[in-house]
């Protein structure tokens, strides 16, 4: 793979000189909606990004609570969205260190024990009780593997999804029901 075609601090400084100016314009909002989809349906789900308009994601239930694992279920884009984040962030790290990426290998893997979410057991948790990604980067070589150490902590330093998940952060939810 040949070096970055993209000079991530030149394309950054202007981002980076507005947020010090106006720090409130760093502040973002990540936003997923219900999209329409056929109700009929307990099994699967269509979700809308603002990120992304006219672009739908379809999930549903694991085979492992009665889904037909015919599309991904929401563990497996939990975990989409922190392979995601992790490589990109890769990606940008090194772009920005001047680091030659040859290849980029990531895989996360979530457990979760399904008799929590199926009430089987209450002692059994209900969630992801272990997440494990392997990074495997081929990258040019410095000689002393350096500057390979320093971008794998930087990646972690940055990713944003793994340090979500790393750190917990408040979910709020706020339920209306309508009776009609």
């Amino acid at each position: 793979m040949p070096a970055s075609t993209v000079n991530l601090r030149e394309l950054q400084a202007p981002l980076k000189a507005r947020y010090l100016e106006h720090p409130e314009q760093a502040q973002i909002t990540c936003t997923a909606r219900s999209a329409r989809s056929d109700l009929t349906d307990p099994l699967h789900c269509e979700v809308a990004l603002d990120a992304a308009p006219g672009v739908t994601i379809r999930s549903g239930a694991h085979a492992g609570v009665g889904g037909a694992g015919d599309v991904p279920c929401s563990g497996d884009l939990l975990m989409a969205a922190l392979l995601a984040c992790q490589e990109t962030t890769i990606r940008m790290v090194a772009a920005a260190m001047g680091i030659e990426l040859e290849s980029v290998e990531i895989e996360a893997v979530a457990a979760a024990d399904l008799r929590g979410t199926l009430a089987m057991d209450r002692e059994v948790a209900i969630g992801m009780t272990a997440v494990d990604c392997r990074v495997r980067l081929q990258v040019k070589d410095d000689g002393r593997g350096e500057r390979a150490r320093r971008l794998l902590e930087n990646a972690e330093k940055y990713c944003i999804v793994l340090n979500t998940l790393r750190n917990g952060v408040e979910v709020r939810t706020d339920f209306k029901v309508e009776s009609i």
